[in-house]
């Protein structure tokens, strides 16, 4: 009986496979080899389920791993309130500063930008800023001549032109730049321009993402907006570039008040940017391959409109992989009968807004 146990237990202990040693250490071959080991529970392409289920069940799990849920919980009863710091005429516009309490302790700067009269039923267009020195840029509002520039060059004051276009803008501090920073990273010899690092890291400490409390101030903007602007609740707009358009487009999924969600030079395939290029720690969201890719995350938007915004020569979120996942966006929109409401557009440079694209797919879809 021995002998028996002794032979069964040798023959399970057996590899079930051949094992593969590699030869000399690549730290991309094991990235690969991780990357490939985990599956996506909510890849839509797998998915034979109904797709309302599909997308039900996903917003839940990722409102839990971004942290959303457990911030609702908390603040169950909190009603976030702002409070005006200055004003001035733009002629056919005043710019104010203000500043936004979205958590008891978190302080968010922003600039509103209004339409003067006696206006209502507006489009509020949010611009959460990229990784800019300056939060206010996209205001229009330069620091420097290099800064003013790029207004013509980079389209960089995007909520400047978006209330050009009769919105009213509001352009919060992404959270971890500009006041919000650590003062240790601001008193460095040299300065950083974020406090992404010293963010992420604390965060994860305390079960928490900084994606997940940037999509937090964003759901917290909207709330204290709709009950003190003069807005249409049917035209609420989210944009941004680079880390700004990442904030756009996690906001999208996530909060279905959300009318048009519009990230620019921030999507493509994990594999294919943050994956294997070089990003900043603000980019990253634990264990987000076991639920999904970013043409899967763009779905959680349907059949709300979705514009993407990629320039054809990215070099840190490639157009290839942008496109391949645009089409697991297009299939999620196809399954709600709502293709027309999702669109990329592809920019002639690299990575920029691009304010063309943004403003013909506004006019073509809600005018």
């Amino acid at each position: 009986m021995k002998i028996l146990l002794l032979t069964l237990a040798l023959l399970f202990a057996l590899p079930t496979e051949a094992q593969e040693y590699v030869k000399e250490f690549s730290a991309q071959k094991q990235f690969d080899t991780q990357y490939s080991h985990v599956e996506a529970k909510y890849a839509y392409e797998n998915y034979k389920g109904n797709h309302k289920k599909w997308q039900k069940n996903f917003h839940k799990e990722l409102s839990d791993l971004l942290g959303i849920t457990d911030l609702q919980e908390r603040y169950k009863d909190f009603v976030p309130k702002a409070e005006q710091i200055d004003s001035e005429d733009l002629g056919f516009a005043t710019r104010e500063r203000w500043q936004i309490w979205t958590e008891p302790t978190m302080i968010i700067p922003m600039v509103i930008i209004r339409p003067k009269g006696d206006v209502k039923n507006l489009t509020l267009c949010i611009t959460p800023q990229g990784h800019n020195k300056n939060p206010e840029v996209y205001s229009g509002i330069a620091a420097n001549e290099k800064e003013a520039m790029e207004f013509q060059t980079r389209d960089t004051d995007v909520a400047y032109r978006a209330a050009k276009m009769g919105f009213i803008t509001i352009n919060p501090t992404t959270r971890a730049f500009g006041k919000t920073m650590h003062p240790d990273d601001i008193n460095r010899p040299k300065p950083r321009r974020s406090s992404c690092e010293y963010y992420s890291m604390r965060d994860v400490l305390s079960g928490r993402v900084l994606i997940g409390d940037r999509v937090w101030d964003v759901m917290k903007i909207i709330d204290w907006a709709l009950a003190n602007l003069p807005i249409d609740p049917n035209k609420v707009v989210v944009t941004g570039n680079s880390g700004g358009g990442t904030v756009s487009l996690y906001a999208g999924a996530i909060d279905k008040r959300i009318s048009l969600c519009a990230p620019s030079s921030a999507f493509c395939s994990y594999y294919g940017s943050i994956g294997s290029i070089h990003h900043c720690t603000c980019n990253y969201v634990p264990g987000i391959l076991k639920l999904c890719d970013m043409g899967d995350l763009a779905g959680l938007v349907a059949p709300r409109k979705l514009l993407i915004i990629n320039g054809a020569h990215d070099n840190i979120f490639p157009i290839g992989p942008a496109r391949e996942e645009f089409k697991t966006a297009q299939a999620v929109y196809k399954a709600f009968g709502a293709e027309k409401n999702c669109e990329l557009f592809e920019g002639h440079a690299g990575h920029r807004y691009y304010f063309a694209g943004f403003e013909d797919y506004y006019n073509r879809h809600f005018k």
